[in-house]
């Protein structure tokens, strides 16, 4: 399997030039794009398909923070068993539970400011953490694979507010 990071021309570490990311991407695109062998051998047609398909999957990885550090501890063999670890520090926990309160309040009284600060709110807390486990990856993979799975719930959570709003909006 191809290193994403070297299959963009990038290094290989959590904090990435995103627009460098979104270049390197086009370029490849226009490279392999099944368009362009369209007349070509089944092999080589077969081959495209596979590199546009392998593009594709490592640029969603490296353009979302959280898949991102997921995949540099995998590259580490570490795994962060966020299906199966649900384990977290009270802290987070109390604040996961906040959450789950604010968006229960708001969607009862349709508040769609309410639910935006709550955006807001988790936004913050997953820049933090973004900065914390670029430092952890390198440092303490270990503690860095807790890391993704707070992100990991930051990230759905969002998505369960956002869709909550388009819910409210309509």
């Amino acid at each position: 399997m191809q290193n994403y990071f070297a299959l963009f021309q990038l290094p290989q570490q959590f904090e990435l030039d995103l627009t460098q990311l979104d270049s390197q991407y086009r370029k490849l695109q226009a490279e392999v794009h099944p368009d362009k062998f369209v007349s070509a051998s089944p092999a080589e047609r077969m081959h495209s398909m596979q590199m546009a398909t392998l593009a594709n999957e490592a640029y969603q990885t490296l353009k979302h923070p959280t898949a991102r550090a997921r995949y540099l501890l995998q590259l580490q063999g570490i795994t962060t068993d966020e299906e199966n670890n649900t384990a977290m520090p009270a802290d987070f926990l109390m604040a996961q539970m906040e959450w789950r309160e604010a968006i229960d309040d708001a969607k009862y009284s349709k508040d769609i400011a309410a639910l935006d600060t709550l955006l807001k709110d988790m936004r913050t807390q997953a820049k933090a953490l973004q900065q914390q486990v670029a430092t952890e990856i390198e440092t303490a993979p270990t503690l860095a694979a807790l890391t993704v799975r707070k992100l990991r719930f930051i990230d759905k959570v969002s998505e369960d507010v956002n869709q909550l709003i388009a819910q409210l909006e309509d």
